[in-house]
């Protein structure tokens, strides 16, 4: 398979983006993907037994179109317009990644020791992997959009609570890979 030689600049992607955002707030409609899970879950009828997902999700049918294009456009990306070899990181970040057992991409874009195959045989992979999910759903539920939504769309339209969300976002990221990584691992 052909790979691209250089990744795309990441101006190119800006701008997409900012008329995305431009013809989104032209017609009306706000950018996030965690919304999308509730109009899946609504879609299910789920919503005659618990009132959250009791809501037309025809009304977002515009949104789901969002997921299948973003799940094309990742393999697109991955499969056709990438070149994971050109993936660069300090040393030292090798070396503490290492000291935590996760291997160096040496060619790949994810390390196998968190994305591969072998990590579904690991109990311990397993929970964190579930627990995770479990707090990005609750946060993002609780924080009234996930982070695509805050910062792409929230920032754009200037709300003031997407950029609280935004910097909460950082802050959780820097205190899960400094503090609790390393005890996970």
């Amino acid at each position: 398979m052909e790979y691209f030689t250089h990744t795309w600049h990441w101006a190119i992607s800006g701008f997409l983006i900012g008329l995305i955002m431009l013809a989104l707030t032209y017609f009306g409609n706000s950018f996030g993907m965690s919304s999308n899970l509730r109009s899946l879950c609504a879609m299910t009828g789920i919503g005659k037994r618990i009132p959250f997902f009791d809501w037309d999700w025809k009304s977002q049918r515009w949104n789901l179109v969002v997921v299948i294009g973003a799940m094309i456009g990742g393999y697109v990306a991955i499969h056709f317009l990438s070149d994971p070899s050109n993936v660069s990181l300090n040393p030292k970040t090798l070396q503490q990644l290492a000291a935590l057992g996760i291997d160096a991409p040496n060619g790949k874009v994810l390390p196998n020791a968190l994305f591969g195959d072998q990590a579904f045989h690991s109990p311990k992979l397993i929970l964190v992997l579930i627990g995770g999910g479990i707090l990005i759903g609750f946060g993002s539920r609780y924080a009234g959009g996930c982070t695509s939504g805050h910062a792409i769309s929230g920032l754009s339209n200037l709300q003031l609570p997407s950029l609280k969300a935004v910097i909460g976002f950082f802050v959780g990221g820097l205190i899960m890979a400094h503090f609790l990584l390393p005890l996970i691992f």
